[in-house]
């Protein structure tokens, strides 16, 4: 087992990736998006997921971009499904859908409450947890499916031990990976892989990482999923609220440390939430090693 606190090089090929688009809801969304898929695409990603809004919200929309990925693209797509807001014969009905349309990849997540809920109450007629769902997955087909890891704990766990054991517990039901939760603390990934591996789990824990694009955003979003956001990285963006140049410079420059110092340390997969833009993600990639071939950007106009 690799300690947590002490950098170990690992001389390894060049890493897998994959990456995270949500569905658009409008025109210049969705012309931004197919953008960014275009230019991610000669990158080879194992595979690009497609989120599943609060509720089932951005279900017809999630459909779409994942058809629209198998027509157009060489891509494989990885629709999220979540237990909120269905009965469990629904979303099973949309799982067979997926399956018929050739879709061998999903990820399968509890899902977020609907606004104006504050406690999480499943369905009455629905899966309850994520768990539950792999397991109704598995009986549609077999799906290669990944689920979601916290390494700072889920906001609703009771404890870290509580946390770890679900984690174990979708392994178990026959997911295939975790992703996990965007962190920028690598020692706190390195720690979490640690107790992974301590408790039995023998999934690949994939480190998702989000390439900071709007930093006010960011520290909203990471309060609201108990990410801890370290003073170091404050200060490195402190004073460049009216400077984009800059901001995406010093973004890439942290993304970059944060995804070499994993490599380091042993890590050959990563997953990155886009927020359905490339540019950033382009240049971790690029860092990492992860290129298009020879011929295949200038192919597709990039």
């Amino acid at each position: 087992m690799m300690a947590a606190t002490a950098d170990k090089t690992v001389t390894r090929g060049t890493p897998a990736v994959s990456f995270e688009f949500f569905p658009p809801n409008d025109d210049g969304m969705e012309q931004l998006l197919w953008e960014s898929i275009q230019r991610l695409a000669p990158l080879q990603p194992r595979f690009v997921s497609v989120t599943y809004g609060a509720d089932g919200s951005t279900r017809e929309r999630t459909h779409n971009v994942v058809a629209r990925i198998l027509r157009e693209t060489a891509l494989t797509p990885a629709p999220h499904l979540t237990c909120v807001g269905a009965p469990a014969g629904e979303i099973l009905d949309i799982a067979r859908g997926y399956w018929d349309m050739g879709v061998r990849h999903l990820v399968a997540l509890r899902g977020d409450m609907p606004p104006g809920q504050s406690t999480y109450r499943p369905h009455p007629e629905g899966f309850a947890y994520a768990v539950d769902l792999v397991r109704g997955l598995h009986s549609v087909g077999n799906f290669d499916i990944s689920v979601a890891a916290y390494p700072e704990v889920h906001p609703e766990a009771p404890s870290a031990k509580f946390d770890l054991d679900n984690l174990r517990a979708k392994v178990d039901a026959g997911a295939s990976r975790a992703i996990t939760q965007f962190f920028f603390d690598t020692d706190v990934f390195l720690r979490f892989r640690d107790q992974c591996a301590a408790a039995g789990i023998d999934a690949g824990i994939v480190p998702g990482i989000l390439p900071i694009t709007r930093f006010p955003h960011m520290l909203k979003f990471a309060k609201r999923c108990g990410t801890s956001v370290p003073d170091w990285l404050v200060h490195r963006f402190d004073g460049l609220e009216d400077d984009p140049e800059t901001r995406r410079l010093i973004a890439a420059s942290c993304a970059i440390e944060q995804v070499k110092r994993l490599e380091q340390n042993g890590v050959t997969e990563f997953h990155f939430y886009t927020l359905n833009r490339a540019e950033l993600t382009v240049a971790i990639c690029h860092a990492l090693g992860v290129r298009a071939p020879a011929g295949r950007a200038a192919a597709i106009g990039i």
